[in-house]
């Protein structure tokens, strides 16, 4: 496989730390296995530095993990790490990068002391970081500005497979409240359909610039999820964590308002399910919508604990994990969802698409649940959106998308709290009667 370094938003994100922040605070790249923290971490000490040290704690020597176990004397520690590296530390001009701290906590306890002493940079990358194990008898640094690595987004993609045209075009009909037309839609929707197949994960967009091959590029998202399952066995060793995220596109097909725990494992208790959480959460393989009570700003204050979504962190791994029945998911299948002909009801892809766009751009996940006045129907907001002091509904419809009673009752209810109204589906932009009716395309660029 090619030596791919895609190009990354998050670069962004380490320049500013290094300009702004690196005098005072070590970098902590968190987010999932196999998400591309390492070869960011790497190619920002290539660029950006004079020399680097990257300390690999999957894979390094027992000399240098046990550096680790006395660094009082930091002359003498550095001096053994240069020999040990046969790489030279420059002063202020050199990084040192802990790659999966996690796995050696000594090693992230040691932060502290390490950037008092103001020699050299630090970058720390992680998943897991704060299950039990990793944080035992460690103080953790107050040193570290965190920052989180999502997998690959839409638009990051497009840079991916060489499209510098999409971004502007979807960007300027957005802007201007256009429809793209049939033509260019129905090749926006299949670029768009593309990503969701391959999803944002840099190996399986690896396999797929190489081979071009779908159903290669399956097993390579198969190999990433048995990864994370066996990570899953940190957490909890009764196989329920596995089992949580296994169930997830079940418990969104079930259209139930709330994570369905029969879906993981019969007999399961609410409260001890809701302890792992925390946990998975950690391990930045799952984002998670929480029910507002009180649908207004401020909505992280008034989050029912008890009551949420679940939704596997990219939508590639999300497919794959649909079809887990079969030992891997072949290239017509691949290609009847690229083409959008497979006879299936698929709304609750485009509802975890939707999740992970939104969470990539910065926001955290809320929806909201409401019984009709005059009967027991449930009326569900797929997400709400803070804008300034007002909030905004989104609807996502795979189906029929003129019908949105759901929008409608909440807009009517909570009228004055209301910014802009949307509805995400797979049909052309429309503005009519103070909704947008956006394709799904369009989500990524919504607070551009």
């Amino acid at each position: 496989m090619g030596n791919f370094v895609f190009k990354r938003k998050i670069y962004d994100e380490m320049t500013e730390w290094k300009e702004k922040r690196s005098e005072k605070y070590a970098l902590l790249i968190k987010g999932a296995r196999r998400v591309g923290k390492s070869t960011i971490a790497e190619e920002f000490a290539k660029n950006e530095f004079k020399s680097y040290i990257l300390i690999d704690f999957a894979h390094t020597s027992k000399d240098i993990i046990e550096l680790f176990d006395d660094t009082y004397n930091l002359d003498f520690f550095f001096l053994q790490l240069q020999q040990l590296t046969g790489i030279r530390l420059y002063e202020k001009e050199s990084v040192i990068i802990f790659d999966e701290v996690q796995l050696h906590p000594k090693a992230r306890q040691a932060i502290k002391y390490l950037v008092a002493d103001g020699r050299y940079k630090y970058i720390e990358t992680g998943s897991l970081l704060s299950i039990r194990k990793n944080t035992k008898d460690i103080l953790i640094p107050s040193e570290e500005h965190k920052i989180s690595m999502y997998p690959m987004d839409f638009e990051e993609f497009l840079w991916a497979i060489d499209d510098e045209i999409t971004v502007e075009t979807i960007n300027m009909l957005l802007k201007n409240k256009k429809s793209a037309g049939n033509a260019m839609h129905r090749n926006l929707m299949r670029i768009f359909r593309l990503y969701m197949l391959i999803g944002g994960m840099p190996q399986a967009i690896e396999t797929y610039l190489e081979h071009n091959n779908l159903q290669l590029v399956d097993e390579t998202k198969r190999e990433i999820i048995d990864l994370y399952e066996e990570d899953f066995t940190k957490i909890d060793s009764t196989g329920l964590t596995g089992d949580i995220y296994d169930s997830i596109p079940a418990s969104l097909s079930s259209n139930a308002s709330r994570y369905v725990l029969s879906n993981a494992r019969e007999g399961m208790r609410s409260e001890f399910v809701r302890e792992l959480i925390p946990d998975m959460l950690s391990s930045y393989t799952v984002n998670i919508a929480y029910h507002a009570n009180n649908p207004a700003i401020g909505m992280a204050l008034e989050k029912d604990i008890g009551r949420y979504k679940l939704f596997v962190s990219d939508v590639g791994l999300f497919v794959s994990l649909v079809f887990k029945d079969k030992k891997y998911t072949e290239n017509v299948i691949y290609n009847k969802l690229l083409s959008d002909k497979l006879e299936s009801n698929l709304g609750y892809v485009y509802e975890n698409v939707v999740a992970q766009m939104l969470v990539a751009g910065g926001n955290n996940l809320f929806y909201y649940t409401m019984h009709s006045d005059t009967s027991n129907h449930l009326y569900e907001i797929d997400f709400l959106l803070s804008m300034g002091d007002k909030i905004c509904p989104i609807e996502v419809k795979s189906g029929n998308y003129r019908a949105h009673r759901s929008l409608d009752m909440f807009c009517e209810k909570y009228s004055r709290r209301i910014a802009e109204k949307y509805v995400v589906h797979t049909k052309d932009y429309e503005w009519k009667n103070g909704i947008h009716y956006i394709p799904v395309y369009m989500v990524p660029f919504l607070s551009k």
